[in-house]
């Protein structure tokens, strides 16, 4: 396995032995790549962290990898630099999403594996009603989950089915363009935070101009993004954005969150009426090795809106959805009860990520 680091004396690594670490990632299956300084390159695979045999990296080996990934703009570290997110290809291998850092100053790397290939649900285990979810033709769309879960991936196969399902104008606003969408039925527009625009609130304030059908931001982060992108389902067109939340309820609550206390009642509202779906991951591991996605899916119902209104409700949120599985709506309990069901993952793991463990023994229990 190719060492990173540079050797003793500050010796900085050179651009073969970074792609070899990446290439030998990729080639087993990580998730993800971590270079800091005091440890050698560490893989996450399968969930697990995997450490690369050789000598720990050294702040100049950490600062070299920085600067090969921003080759483009080797004078950002200076001053006042704390993080930034930026993209990173090898042709014929990966691409890759890097978030560099600092700490304890010295520099931090992570390296998200993007694969170039756009994979379909079925490849992704994903339930087939994301299908019909993608190609709504208006309203607010959002997946959510805690970092890692497949978040982007999910999201991309979305806009993919939508590319190769028909006729749109889709225009993404990422922090860095992670999947690159090919030519297909739809015209993709995808604008980078940083290089292609000033920030999100700015791409968002005028893409309402750039005649979209649908519309894809990255992550929902603050208050003026919400409104824009609700305003933007309210308005006739498909918005798909990702939230840092573990489920439907809570999404709920975070978002409405966000505004101060005299707006958050027109704020449901707008939710209630705009609001398509809510698409929550949680990645467990499968019997015989690898992860499969366990997904709540919440599309809207009337009885759901009703629960968005009123804040009181809130908690009656994952009855109403298991309720609901003529929609295609599904608890995370229900789809782990079915992967148990079908043998693809053990008991034990359906209920180290159960929402309500109790009841989920006790369905396991009747067979």
């Amino acid at each position: 396995m190719p060492s990173l680091a540079g050797g003793s004396g500050g010796q900085r690594v050179n651009e073969d032995q970074f792609k070899g670490i990446l290439e030998t990632a990729v080639k087993n299956q990580a998730s993800d790549v971590h270079f800091e300084v005091g440890y050698p390159p560490i893989f996450r695979i399968q969930g697990e962290l995997v450490g690369v045999k050789g000598p720990p990296l050294t702040p100049a080996d950490t600062e070299s990898a920085a600067l090969l990934i921003m080759s483009e703009e080797p004078d950002l570290f200076a001053g006042d630099f704390d993080e930034v997110d930026r993209s990173y290809s090898i042709p014929g291998l990966s691409r890759f999403r890097a978030n560099i850092f600092k700490q304890r100053g010295a520099l931090g790397i992570v390296m998200r594996v993007i694969p170039f290939e756009i994979r379909g649900f079925e490849a992704l285990n994903l339930p087939r009603v994301l299908g019909d979810i993608a190609l709504s033709p208006r309203g607010l769309i959002l997946v959510t989950g805690a970092t890692g879960m497949g978040k982007s991936t999910t999201i991309a196969a979305m806009i993919q089915h939508l590319n190769m399902s028909r006729r749109a104008h889709v225009v993404t606003i990422e922090d860095p363009i992670e999947f690159i969408f090919p030519p297909a039925k739809s015209l993709i527009i995808q604008r980078e935070v940083g290089s292609d625009t000033r920030s999100f609130q700015s791409a968002l304030r005028s893409v309402l101009r750039q005649d979209p059908n649908c519309i894809m931001v990255g992550e929902l982060r603050d208050r003026e993004s919400m409104d824009i992108c609700l305003k933007a389902a309210e308005t006739g067109h498909t918005v798909i954005t990702s939230v840092h939340t573990v489920d439907a309820r809570r999404t709920i609550g975070r978002l409405v969150g966000l505004f101060p206390a005299e707006e958050q009642a027109s704020v449901r509202l707008r939710l209630a009426e705009s609001l398509v779906a809510s698409i929550s991951l949680r990645l467990v591991k499968a019997k015989g090795g690898g992860m499969l996605p366990a997904v709540e899916i919440m599309r809207m119902t009337r009885t759901l809106q009703e629960t968005i209104k009123d804040p009181d409700k809130l908690d009656e949120m994952e009855h109403h959805i298991s309720q609901a599985r003529e929609l295609g709506c599904q608890t995370f309990d229900q789809h782990l009860l079915e992967l148990v069901r079908s043998d693809r993952i053990s008991e034990a793991t359906a209920l180290l990520h159960a929402s309500n463990p109790g009841d989920l023994k006790r369905a396991l229990a009747f067979g």
